[in-house]
């Protein structure tokens, strides 16, 4: 037993385990990497008995440089407060780590120069694979990283890149969530979504949902994007004359949030008034009225799946691009139910 501190381990170098143990530094370094077995049992037990004694830790980032590994996988994501991006972080930090991987997590904070910032720090890090779920401005960066390593997109996409791509079936998600509504009666439609910014799956999901009321005679439906004077924008939709009850439709969770809060100050009575449905399924809708009914996103196996793509490439895998998508898992709470139908 030894007992050095911390700080006087870090400074203790292969070097010095040398000369402790009598053998040549090539030896030590046979010894903590994979070449072991060219060791003799007693110059192993000698090394062995040396880095106990000094309390050596080897530098596993050197030492990956230097085989030209370093098991490490970077993740970009656009808001690391948004309640699924950290779902999807942690399927793919649990991945990493079965396989023997770590997870370097930058947030852009949906600020195009720290994406750039960000992208530059990856690259320091020599990060072995790439997965990006943020808002891909800087789509030459992008390019360039993939040309270096394997790069695979979450939940967005991002113009001429060509690689493997995760996320959710975003027109299904949508048929999912209009065929329930209007099983439930609900005759009019307000899609709630945050600003566009260029960003693939919600443009996808809007312009989904425009094409499918489109063809539902029963259904009308309008989009409006989130603001700071959506509360007054909730409140036309609800004094708008129409026959038959109405609802929203929030297209993620940060949207869900902004429209309930939005709702509350401006005095309706949730789902009496109008239902609500949304995507993805947060710890706080079953705590709000009777309940939120959710479309949610299996964002664990989402996260999970990434990294295998990643995991397939790095080990040699060239077959084309493949696109993952899943279908979410509907959900039904009491914010559904004062359609009228049944």
């Amino acid at each position: 037993m030894n007992d050095f501190s911390a700080a006087q381990r870090s400074r203790v170098t292969m070097l010095d385990v040398a000369e402790r143990a009598g053998v040549s530094k090539a030896s030590v370094s046979r010894f903590i990497g994979d070449d072991r077995a060219l060791l003799s049992d007693a110059i192993a037990l000698r090394i062995e008995q040396a880095i106990a004694e000094l309390g050596y830790r080897p530098n596993q980032m050197a030492r990956g440089l230097k085989r030209g590994r370093t098991r490490l996988i970077g993740m970009l994501v656009a808001d690391i407060r948004n309640p699924y991006s950290i779902a999807v972080m942690h399927g793919v930090e649990t991945a990493c780590r079965a396989h023997g991987y770590s997870l370097v997590v930058c947030n852009t904070d949906r600020d195009d120069e720290q994406e750039r910032q960000h992208l530059a720090l990856l690259r320091s890090y020599n990060i072995e694979g790439l997965i990006v779920n943020t808002l891909g401005h800087h789509r030459d960066e992008l390019h360039e990283l993939h040309r270096e390593m394997p790069l695979v997109l979450v939940d967005r996409k991002v113009d001429g890149l060509d690689s493997d791509m995760v996320g959710l079936n975003n027109p299904q998600a949508v048929e999912m969530a209009l065929t329930h509504l209007e099983q439930r009666g609900y005759r009019h439609v307000l899609l709630v979504t945050e600003p566009y910014d260029g960003t693939s799956s919600r443009i996808e999901r809007v312009s989904s949902f425009q094409a499918q009321t489109a063809q539902r005679s029963r259904l009308t439906g309008t989009v409006l994007e989130t603001s700071d004077d959506l509360g007054a924008h909730l409140q036309n939709f609800l004094n708008a004359p129409a026959a038959g009850p109405k609802a929203l439709f929030c297209t993620n969770g940060v949207a869900a949030l902004a429209a309930t809060q939005a709702l509350r100050e401006i005095g309706c009575r949730l789902f009496e008034d109008v239902g609500l449905i949304a995507l993805d399924d947060l710890d706080w809708y079953p705590l709000v009225g009777s309940g939120i009914t959710a479309l949610a996103q299996p964002t664990q196996e989402i996260g999970a799946r990434a990294f295998d793509c990643l995991l397939r490439r790095l080990r040699g895998d060239v077959d084309a691009t493949r696109v993952l998508d899943f279908a979410p898992l509907l959900i039904e709470r009491g914010s559904t139910l004062g359609g009228g139908g049944g």
